[in-house]
């Protein structure tokens, strides 16, 4: 995943289109908009098939990451469907609309990556470095150092183990593939799924 929070925004990403059929395409993407916003799965679809190019185009120049791209996909169109009605032509076109929601959750995402990372990170560096006589309370916050052995414990063996490897043990995703026998898209997923678990279990933790 990229370190640039920034990528390419909307209006970066539309003005390298060429302007020819813009007006059409505006006009039928606002048609699909308002009948999703009716319930029309059809037109929804349609709406898709026009849009999800762009949309994966621009997440994926935000994250770097196929799969992380196709997820803030997935996530992008659920809120279109949710919120349809809630679009208005004064402010902007329909695929602005569109691209600025997806944008912001691709921004979004990286940075709750880089921030996970930075407290896994310093977690995996106290529970390494520091010396056994000296109590872990000392070097970071009690709690905080809870709740991480809390939630690492909550996920699999594999999850841990891969998560420990890349994060704490400074491995490559291939690198761990390689260290594990295990195909590379596996060590994504399984690093990937137990990241997801790992942050909704420290959000649970900060809101009790």
């Amino acid at each position: 995943m990229t370190s640039d929070a920034g990528g390419a925004t909307p209006d970066e990403y539309l003005s390298a289109r060429p302007p020819h059929g813009r007006g059409h395409e505006s006009q039928l993407l606002r048609d699909l908009i308002h009948s999703a916003s009716h319930g029309d799965r059809a037109a929804f679809t349609r709406l898709y098939d026009l849009t999800s190019s762009r949309i994966y185009g621009l997440a994926f120049r935000v994250v770097r990451d196929r799969e992380y791209a196709e997820e803030i996909v997935q996530e992008a169109y659920l809120q279109y469907w949710q919120k349809a009605a809630e679009y208005h032509a004064s402010r902007g076109s329909v695929i602005t609309w569109m691209m600025t929601i997806a944008h912001r959750r691709a921004v979004d995402r990286v940075r709750t990556e880089q921030l996970q990372q930075t407290r896994m990170s310093q977690y995996g560096a106290v529970s390494v470095e520091t010396p056994r006589n000296i109590p872990l309370e000392v070097v970071v916050h009690a709690d905080e150092a809870r709740t991480l052995r809390t939630c690492l414990g909550e996920l699999t063996a594999l999850q841990r183990s891969c998560i420990e490897m890349s994060y704490f043990g400074g491995l490559t995703y291939p690198e761990v593939a390689q260290r594990t026998e295990t195909p590379l898209p596996t060590i994504k997923s399984r690093i990937r799924d137990g990241l997801r678990r790992l942050r909704q279990c420290l959000r649970t933790q900060e809101d009790v």
